[in-house]
């Protein structure tokens, strides 16, 4: 099963692995889309001003700039352990053991703005972008990112889980070829209607996440999926769209 998961506008600074080497990263195609999104991202840097404008910085996110501007030369660390806030928290992976880690590396994809969906345990910089963000000298993001993404999707093996939001989703769609479930999280009024969340919604795919890590599933198709969740204690059902219904925890 291959695993998408959203990024985080928050991340841990530093790292101690080297500068970013593109090539070395997941899903190699994409080398040449992230070589064009990085050189606009620097070139922007360059026009402070330009890019609080372009990014929505505020005065307190202007740091963010030298950021980007170093986003070649700073330090990396594994994708997993860069990012932070509600679903990263969760899931928790610096906290994992080395199987753990081994299987959110070989099933595990992060999507980004600025590199498109990286490996779980890829070494990348600290960097700030969006999905809404916008970088002079090249096409809207999802436009940017989206052929040649779900291109190299198609490459790996099914079923797709995708605990993306919609705006990331954009970025990389997942292609009609591979089985695939969009999880939505949802809570349960007490007359059985169901209604989206968003705080817990991360919590929630963070635990989840976490779970099949540790766990380490065979699934063969979405249905092992639901089977799975339900015996490690997630509630999770089909919807009539064709998603996941996952109902949230604290």
């Amino acid at each position: 099963m291959l695993l998408l998961l959203p990024p985080s506008e928050t991340k841990r600074p530093g790292g101690a692995g080297g500068p970013l080497e593109v090539a070395a990263l997941a899903l190699r195609s994409l080398a040449a889309p992230r070589e064009e999104a990085i050189a606009a991202l620097v070139a922007l840097a360059e026009r402070p001003d330009d890019m609080a404008k372009a990014l929505k910085l505020s005065e307190r996110q202007r740091g963010e700039i030298a950021v980007n501007a170093a986003v070649r030369t700073s330090p990396t660390t594994p994708a997993i352990d860069r990012f932070t806030g509600v679903l990263f928290d969760a899931l928790d992976a610096g906290s994992a053991d080395d199987q753990a880690r081994a299987w959110l590396g070989e099933h595990a994809l992060i999507q980004t703005a600025l590199l498109g969906p990286v490996g779980a345990l890829d070494p990348i910089p600290a960097f700030r972008l969006s999905a809404s963000g916008r970088l002079p000298g090249i096409a809207p993001l999802a436009r940017h990112w989206a052929a040649a993404s779900s291109e190299a999707l198609a490459g790996l093996a099914g079923p797709v889980v995708d605990l993306r939001s919609e705006a990331y989703r954009a970025l990389a769609p997942v292609p009609h070829g591979l089985e695939q479930a969009y999880v939505r999280v949802v809570a349960e009024t007490p007359d059985g209607a169901v209604r989206a969340l968003n705080h817990f919604n991360k919590k929630t795919k963070g635990r989840l996440s976490r779970a099949l890590a540790d766990g380490r599933p065979q699934i063969a198709q979405v249905a092992d999926l639901v089977d799975w969740a339900r015996s490690a204690g997630f509630e999770m059902r089909p919807a009539d769209d064709g998603e996941l219904q996952l109902v949230a925890s604290e």
